[in-house]
């Protein structure tokens, strides 16, 4: 059977209320699969696994409509749909959750679509690793596939997520997590730990500091894109990650140049992202703002090599 998406991500739906040094927005759309799905939307086909409860508005399934994500895989269970809030601090990096409500996610059992079975490039989301590992006993031997986690499954579920780890392709998580999971300072170090466990790239990323790639042979290193206006950083990583799958798959590829490539991709997906709350500026993104904005950025990082060269 053909596959109906080309790529499938699985994550957390989420309604927010987010509070940041200048604005308050109240009951937005969130999770980690609506902003990685809406991301990859640019690029490619990609089908959405995840729950909400009966509560979830209609305008946001519009939303993701609007954006021609496969909703096959969207379960619906009676009940209410997890809910988030929290508040950034000054410099828009820290944020202190004030309340998590799981409702129907507490009980979510990922189950993939026969079709979504098939999907070439799959992503798994932040969810609890023996999720993750549930996922993977359903896809038929996927092309690609990239993982995220956070530092709660490293703390209290660290033997699943090393499992999972050993059966992907790329493991994505941040700097403090990378530490955390390896207990090593020097990101090098810690990379290379995690490189051992099985994956052939580790991703960690750097908010606004970028992303470094690493695999056992070399490093690559990506700058994020200089902004004049951030809004809201909520969803950066998972719309970074969603625009990488998303470029991703639409190449065809998964060889070291088209991960770099991709990575850019999704950094600069994640650069319009961030300039507004929820899908607020992803959902008005036309791809010749995305393109032009791609093109400024590499002009910047050729320039700055060339400039280096010169004075050598």
């Amino acid at each position: 059977m053909q596959p109906s998406v080309d790529l499938a991500i699985v994550g957390s739906i989420g309604i927010d209320t987010i509070e940041t040094p200048t604005e308050k927005q109240e009951e937005i759309l969130g999770g980690s699969v609506s902003y990685a799905c809406a991301a990859a939307s640019f690029y490619t086909h990609a089908g959405m696994v995840g729950v909400v409860g009966t509560d979830f508005p209609t305008e946001f399934r519009k939303i993701w409509e609007n954006m021609s994500i496969d909703l096959e895989g969207l379960q619906t269970v009676e009940g209410k749909t997890f809910r988030w809030s929290g508040v950034y601090e000054e410099n828009m990096d820290n944020r202190r959750t004030l309340s998590t409500d799981l409702n129907v996610f507490e009980t979510f059992s990922p189950e993939l679509p026969v079709a979504y079975r098939s999907a070439p490039y799959l992503f798994l989301g932040n969810i609890h690793p023996a999720l993750q590992l549930h996922v993977l006993e359903q896809v038929h031997d996927p092309k690609f596939i990239l993982i995220d986690t956070m530092d709660l499954w490293i703390n209290i579920d660290k033997e699943n997520l090393t499992q999972v780890i050993g059966k992907c392709h790329m493991l994505t998580l941040n700097e403090s997590e990378a530490q955390l999971f390896t207990g090593e300072f020097t990101l090098n170090k810690a990379a290379k730990q995690l490189l051992e466990l099985g994956p052939e790239y580790v991703l960690i990323k750097k908010g606004g500091n970028g992303s470094m790639l690493f695999t056992k042979d070399d490093i690559f290193l990506l700058h994020a894109y200089p902004l004049d206006d951030l809004k809201d950083p909520t969803g950066a990583g998972d719309t970074f990650a969603g625009g990488l799958m998303g470029a991703l798959a639409a190449s065809g590829k998964t060889d070291k140049e088209a991960i770099r490539q991709a990575m850019i991709h999704g950094s600069i997906t994640a650069s319009f992202g961030v300039e507004e709350f929820s899908l607020d500026r992803l959902k008005r993104l036309d791809r010749s703002e995305l393109e032009a904005r791609i093109g400024e950025f590499k002009e910047m990082c050729r320039i700055a090599c060339a400039d280096s060269e010169e004075r050598m």
